[in-house]
């Protein structure tokens, strides 16, 4: 092959490359980052609730159970947007839901919940985020399904929505026997 073959034959497969990468990111959600923990036990944690920091939950509390794990913040602008949907989710008594209090003051996720409703079966205070990290949590909101082994089955950054929980985890839910 000549040189001047290979100074054009060089760039056009760096850009074809370049391009697949670009096509097949720009056809991800981006809200389906995958997550390591698929598949595999949860993390360990033991944590104060928020309202009473003389209880503590701890995951072996919840394992034989199926639950949803939502990571909150009062703080937090998308959250406010999944609460009303998590409210009256919680009415349909599908599964228990546990959410995670991230980063926040205990004081003003307790005010948060007693204004815009508590859909949750109790919250976890996790002032520091050591728990959200442990989880891979990017941001709040995030929503993950634990089955009754204690294992992560379902991951989902950003806030929920009626699709969401129509296409996905109802289905999973029907899978997990819930």
């Amino acid at each position: 092959m000549n040189r001047k073959m290979l100074r054009f034959l060089l760039p056009l497969g760096l850009f074809l490359v370049i391009a697949a990468f670009l096509g097949v990111g720009l056809n991800r959600d981006p809200r389906e980052v995958p997550s390591p923990l698929i598949g595999k036990p949860a993390p360990e944690f033991a944590l104060a609730t928020l309202h009473d920091p003389a209880k503590t939950l701890q995951r072996a509390d919840l394992l034989g159970k199926v639950w949803m794990l939502n990571v909150w913040a009062s703080w937090c602008v998308a959250c406010r947007e999944e609460h009303p949907l998590l409210v009256q989710y919680s009415k349909q008594n599908r599964l228990p839901i546990y959410g995670l209090n991230y980063k926040d003051q205990r004081a003003d996720g307790q005010q948060w919940l007693a204004q815009f409703g508590n859909p949750y079966t109790d919250s976890l205070h996790d002032l520091n985020g050591r728990v959200g990290l442990d989880f891979g949590v990017y941001g709040v909101p995030e929503t993950f399904i634990i089955d009754r082994e204690g294992v992560v089955r379902f991951k989902h950054i950003g806030p929920l929505t009626p699709q969401v929980i129509r296409e996905r985890i109802e289905p999973l839910l029907k899978t997990l026997n819930v």
